[in-house]
């Protein structure tokens, strides 16, 4: 686990310090006030930005993603559907609610909308269209349903609630489809595709496995432009 956190904290300090570079050039040319105490505390809290993403990507790695792929590789045992597709949801649901960037986005929104667009219920719609998304995608990989007539499909619904969805609605919903998945439910969420691929005979990894992040973000974006409509 120390060598892990090591070579992602030199991973990401590789990232990270060319930006800290060029923010301490931009600001010590254009900005006369910008002092070196200034520089001192960004780059302060550049390293323990550093910090903390790389011990949370030692977390992705030694929990997250093992308990996304026995999940993935456990739920298809239960041979029932009805149990694989609730407990997918409610799997998909609940590490939406924990997803951090849509807590962001459902602060900033009520904050500009004046509270017209409650944060809670704006975190539970995003969760429920990314949950349900979710069970669909693992429905998807058991049934071997083409990733292409999931996408045509609900990309076509979207394009006729857009005819409905309230303006104010519209660029909210399409960012709350950019949020939907982070560094939470994200890596679940992969692992879990690729846990059910690797259970079921005859799947590919990498075409069976994967398009479960396109999918919840597009559930997230038809869950908002419904309640633009039910809001009118």
């Amino acid at each position: 686990m120390l060598s892990d956190f090591k070579s992602q904290f030199i991973e990401i300090s590789k990232a990270i310090t060319p930006i800290i570079l060029v923010i301490l050039i931009i600001h010590f040319l254009f900005i006369p006030d910008f002092s070196i105490s200034n520089a001192l505390v960004l780059i302060l809290g550049s390293l323990m930005v550093t910090l903390g993403i790389a011990l949370f990507l030692v977390g992705v790695n030694v929990g997250l993603i093992p308990i996304g792929n026995a999940i993935g590789s456990d739920i298809p045992r239960s041979g029932s559907i009805v149990i694989i597709l609730m407990t997918t949801f409610f799997l998909g649901f609940l590490a939406t609610i924990a997803e951090p960037n849509v807590r962001v986005l459902a602060d900033m929104i009520q904050i500009v909308s004046e509270n017209s667009i409650e944060r809670l219920q704006f975190i539970m719609v995003i969760s429920v269209g990314g949950g349900f998304f979710i069970a669909t995608s693992i429905f998807r990989i058991i049934y071997n349903v083409p990733l292409a007539y999931l996408f045509s499909s609900g990309y076509l619904l979207v394009l006729l609630l857009l005819f409905f969805a309230p303006p104010d609605y519209v660029p909210i919903a399409f960012d709350a489809g950019g949020v939907t998945i982070g560094s939470i439910n994200g890596p679940i969420f992969l692992a879990m595709g690729i846990g059910v691929t690797s259970i079921l005979g005859g799947r590919s990894a990498i075409s069976d496995g994967f398009g479960l992040i396109g999918l919840a973000s597009l559930g997230s974006v038809i869950s908002i432009l419904m309640m633009g409509i039910v809001a009118l």
